[in-house]
């Protein structure tokens, strides 16, 4: 079985922020950290070296690979930040057509600055996500 390539870590969230050249991507992610620790409860902890992680889930898929992941994410890379906050459900669906300019991804979405998105939208769609993921998987309350 693979061993889990990503994990959580004690890696400063503030240094890691301050680290992005962008300006505009440390703004917004001090505004995503906002969002996303209203919206789980928890604080912002380093999931691996680039990805921002609120709450936590344990998941296991029917071929047995299993580890924990963030209920929510980001990540302000260089091309745009990453929101980790897509589930795919129906309900998400639909929030997609009014969340504004964005690209998905396989597992995510993508966005340039927050000012391109609406961010009410995008807080209904970490709602969604943390009540689908809940459900479906065991949270792991910090």
């Amino acid at each position: 079985m693979a061993k889990v390539k990503t994990s959580f870590t004690d890696e400063d969230v503030v240094s890691f922020i301050e680290s992005v050249d962008n300006e505009q991507k440390r703004d917004d992610s001090y505004t995503l950290i906002s969002l996303m620790e209203k919206a789980t409860g928890e604080r912002a902890k380093m999931f691996g070296p680039s990805i921002v992680g609120f709450g936590q889930y344990h998941y296991q898929y029917d071929s047995g690979h299993e580890g924990d992941a963030p209920l929510l994410g980001f990540s302000p890379r260089k091309a745009a930040i990453s929101l980790y906050v897509y589930t795919g459900g129906k309900h998400q669906d639909e929030l997609l057509t009014s969340l504004g300019k964005y690209k998905m991804g396989k597992a995510c979405i993508y966005v340039k600055k927050l000012s391109d998105i609406d961010l009410y939208v995008l807080e209904d769609m970490m709602k969604d996500s943390i009540q689908f993921t809940s459900q479906k998987y065991q949270r792991i309350k910090n």
